[in-house]
């Protein structure tokens, strides 16, 4: 993507993170650095925006308690790139965890000595005392700061824990705390950047270079290099490098990058085709229409990185518990401390040790990562098949949606007509020769229907251009009129036939079949001459193959209702509601009545949700609890209106992404719970005084561990 401004802002990456707190602090920091005037860590996206002036230096210095790498987001500038790719590359294991492979070596050490000597041995001492610092100088540097300014967070709570834990003797399980602690935060980096890189491997997905085709000659160009215009060409089997539109060839797309479709998609002249998919068969020549920022698989990437900086209710609840439940830990951990001991006759050695511990269960790291790295999983994986989530309030939001409404247009049908139904009423009439009458005649007319029947002529490969028409007219509201070879013909609604023809040649039986049609929401029109009736051909919006089932499993997830909202006449709409499922149909809606409708379904039903198509349905999207775009693909206007879009143009894709905001709401609510629950199991040893430092941090690893493999989980959801 390209370097982000807005005024005077901009966005950097940020490597390093360990948690969601030393995000916070960071933000903190940069915030107070001279010339910036504002600072918002993504820690979903592990990004930062700075508005104002700072140097990389100025911000690495800011992140220095966590040593955090800082690289400016230019990836139109190779440099950056360069840089973002040397701090990324893999690192051996020896060399990623060498402090503390070190600090397990003296811990080993000091163990055999405590064997071999005893435990207040001085080399037994010295062995404990050099692993606590191999392995916990960065940490004890932080809280020492920390408490200087008396700030109190995790790093605070094992600082003034390992002290007290140093000046009582109890030398080994410190020595451990501090290894297990370090080992929590490495668990703690790896959980979140597997889930961040379910969104990073997109960014790997459109090549880095094209063919294109300048001055008669055909060379390779860096993607930051072409300018829209180029001509791109692309051969079987090759990746497309840019958004664009195809001029020339005919092959397949697979497009499942971009849309999540399965099936590989055809596309021949004037189709678009987006950087990221795959050229499976034919060579196409491509016109760039968009530069390597704007494509749809980077502003995708872009969308998804928002989506995770967007805080969630849950999130929202979890910072405002973490910012008093520090404080409160430290107060119980002090009153656990003096209060045996000054008033019951405790011992200071039993019930400072036990204070001790307390400060280790109160480190919140399974309570802090609990939504994050859920959040992020949701919505990476979303992501992956075709539905793009804009943010974590939007993905809870779906998981309690109570009805959904569907524009009908383009959502539940595929928005073009179609011809349904074509019967000869003329015996020995042929077929194929009066379908070439008819097309012809509609051939001529601007009717928006008439494109439905001359598409079923093109399929049947029937010739109708080059029929020569002759007086061709436009009956207004009724039909069309043109003579082929000497004889008029008449297409229109049964209206017209009841005027040119006698009563007895337009009989009860052909008045009921049209009837019928029109019960089925279709457009019924007839063809004939001043005395004849030839042919019925009937026209219909056709209802898409997935509706049906995608509102039967919608009911049967528990949507308590859905609504078809269309312009339609209501027995038009009256048969496709039918047909697909709905439980209600509203026809003859102007786009305010739409907007009306749901405003009135979210007082009935509080949570409702809104799919459209992104343009027309604009004020009802926005109106709704989550508006939900269908087409988002290469449509602007869809990823800016709604808060889910529908990459594919889909539908199958929504109740996936019910059932996985649903699964992300109880892997939240659980995460939650379990991490608060831990935590309580772990307090209430202090009052049989059973709580070791040991327990302590065991608990808050475990916790940490669980945590973030069940937000995990998330990633492999399917459909």
């Amino acid at each position: 993507m390209s370097e982000e401004k807005e005024g005077n802002q901009h966005v950097y990456r940020v490597q390093g993170f360990t948690c969601a707190n030393c995000a916070g602090k960071f933000e903190k920091n940069v915030k107070d650095i001279p010339g910036v005037g504002d600072a918002n860590v993504n820690f979903g996206a592990s990004k930062i925006s700075v508005t104002g002036d700072a140097s990389i230096e100025e911000l690495e210095k800011a992140g220095a308690f966590e040593n955090l790498k800082i690289i400016h987001e230019r990836s139109r500038k190779q440099s950056s790139d360069k840089r973002e790719e040397a701090v990324e590359e893999k690192i051996p294991f020896y060399k990623k965890y060498t402090t503390l492979l070190y600090s397990i070596t003296f811990l080993a050490l000091g163990y055999l000595s405590l064997f071999v000597n005893s435990d207040d041995n001085v080399v037994t001492i010295l062995l404990f005392l050099t692993s606590m610092l191999v392995g916990g100088l960065s940490l004890f540097k932080v809280g020492f700061q920390n408490l200087l300014k008396l700030e109190f967070d995790m790093k605070t709570l094992m600082t003034v824990a390992v002290i007290g834990g140093a000046i009582i003797g109890e030398w080994a399980e410190v020595a451990v705390v501090v290894i297990l602690f370090a080992i929590s935060e490495e668990l703690e980096r790896f959980s979140m950047d597997r889930a961040r890189n379910s969104i990073r491997s997109l960014m790997n997905i459109a090549p880095k270079e094209a063919l294109v085709r300048r001055n008669g000659q055909e060379i390779m160009v860096p993607v930051e290099d072409i300018s829209v215009g180029d001509i791109m060409i692309v051969r079987p089997g090759q990746k497309i490098a840019m958004d664009g539109k195809v001029i020339s060839g005919h092959t397949s797309v697979n497009q499942a990058a971009i849309t999540g479709e399965s099936v590989p998609v055809e596309k021949t002249a004037d189709d678009e085709v987006f950087a990221g998919t795959l050229n499976e068969e034919g060579l196409i020549e491509v016109q760039i229409t968009k530069l390597v920022e704007d494509t749809t698989i980077a502003k995708i990437i872009h969308l998804v990185e928002e989506a995770q900086g967007e805080r969630a209710p849950s999130q929202a609840f979890v910072d405002k518990f973490a910012k008093y439940y520090t404080p409160i830990i430290m107060v119980i951990a002090l009153l656990v401390a003096i209060v045996p001991p000054l008033f019951f006759a405790g011992s200071w050695e039993t019930w400072v040790y036990q204070g001790l511990a307390v400060l280790v269960v109160g480190c919140p790291c399974a309570l802090v990562i609990s939504t994050p790295i859920s959040i992020v999983s949701a919505i990476g994986n979303a992501a992956k098949k075709g539905v793009l989530v804009k943010g974590g309030i939007y993905l809870e939001e779906i998981g309690s949606l109570k009805a959904i409404a569907f524009d009908k247009t383009g959502t539940l049908t595929k928005g073009v007509p179609a011809v349904t139904d074509y019967k000869v009423l003329e015996e020995g009439k042929n077929q194929k020769e009066l379908l070439s009458i008819i097309t012809a005649l509609e051939y001529r007319s601007q009717h928006p229907l008439a494109s439905a029947i001359m598409k079923k002529a093109d399929a049947e490969n029937v010739a109708y251009s080059d029929i020569n028409v002759e007086d061709f007219s436009s009956i207004t509201g009724k039909g069309i009129k043109g003579k082929i070879n000497n004889v008029l013909y008449y297409i229109g609604s049964p209206t017209l036939f009841n005027e040119l023809l006698s009563s007895n040649k337009f009989d009860k039986d052909l008045e009921d079949e049209i009837l019928t049609l029109q019960k089925q929401g279709k457009t019924a029109m007839v063809v004939g001459t001043e005395d004849q009736l030839l042919a019925i051909i009937a026209v219909a919006d056709e209802v898409r193959e997935v509706s049906k089932e995608v509102i039967k499993k919608l009911h049967k997830a528990g949507i308590q209702e859905t609504i078809m909202l269309t312009g339609d006449n209501q027995s038009t709409a009256n048969a496709i509601g039918r047909h697909v499922g709905v439980s209600n149909v509203q026809a003859e809606l102007m786009p305010e009545d739409k907007l009306n409708f749901i405003k009135q379904l979210t007082v009935s039903h509080k949570k409702v949700a809104m799919v459209g198509d992104g343009v027309n349905d604009a004020p009802a999207l926005a109106a709704s609890t989550v508006g939900i775009a269908m087409g988002g693909a290469g449509t602007d206007t869809a990823l800016e209106t709604a808060d889910v879009a529908l990459m594919g143009d889909d539908l199958s894709k929504l109740p996936f992404t019910v059932k996985l905001s649903r699964k992300a709401l109880n892997v939240i609510k659980a995460n939650i719970t379990f991490a608060i629950s831990i935590k309580l199991i772990a307090l209430l040893l202090v009052v049989p005084g059973w709580l070791t430092l040991w327990i302590a941090i065991l608990s808050d690893m475990g916790a940490t561990l669980i945590v973030a493999l069940n937000s995990m989980r998330l990633m492999r959801v399917k459909e």
